[in-house]
């Protein structure tokens, strides 16, 4: 089992076309400065890096900073998070739907974006405190052939399926 990941946060160049290779965006809420709470993604690379066994590097497109840092413009986060989830072999979706601190809105849009792309995972843990907010997600991910699954490393699992069939 290798850990191989290539760590790509919110901003930094993405690889090459030319040399791309397998790729995860992790697509979700991420903590706000006015409410903060931890970070689902760490737990979420973690679980990468343990079920990765390719021996090429996966890369992993993280829509936070590395250093915690926002955006000096709106505009550059939301373009490169364009970019990046059309340059992934997967997306990832993890919605531990919170409507105080982890809202989701426009995880909402960008997964209505991506539905029908084949690239998508929707993951809805079913003891987040607003998981009725995820069920017309979870909806329509079914209608469109989206696996659909309810704990982070399962969600993990599914996306790297993906990862494996898209090669």
């Amino acid at each position: 089992m290798t850990t191989d990941l290539d760590l790509v946060f919110a901003r930094e160049p993405l690889p090459a076309p030319a040399s791309r290779g397998p790729s995860v965006f992790l697509a979700g809420p991420s903590p706000r400065a006015a409410n903060p709470v931890p970070s689902w993604r760490p737990a979420a690379i973690a679980a990468l890096a343990e079920r990765w066994t390719r021996a090429e590097p996966l890369t992993v497109l993280n829509p936070e900073s590395r250093d915690g840092s926002r955006p000096a413009h709106y505009d550059d986060q939301v373009d490169w998070e364009i970019r990046a989830r059309e340059a992934a072999t997967a997306i990832l979706f993890w919605i531990p739907r919170d409507v105080k601190t982890l809202p989701g809105f426009t995880t909402n849009v960008e997964f209505g974006l991506d539905v029908t792309t084949g690239k998508a995972v929707l993951g809805c843990p079913p003891d987040c405190p607003n998981p009725e907010r995820n069920r017309y997600l979870i909806h329509v991910a079914r209608r469109h052939g989206v696996p659909v699954r309810d704990t982070l490393g399962d969600t993990v699992a599914a996306a790297l399926s993906l990862i494996t069939a898209a090669k």
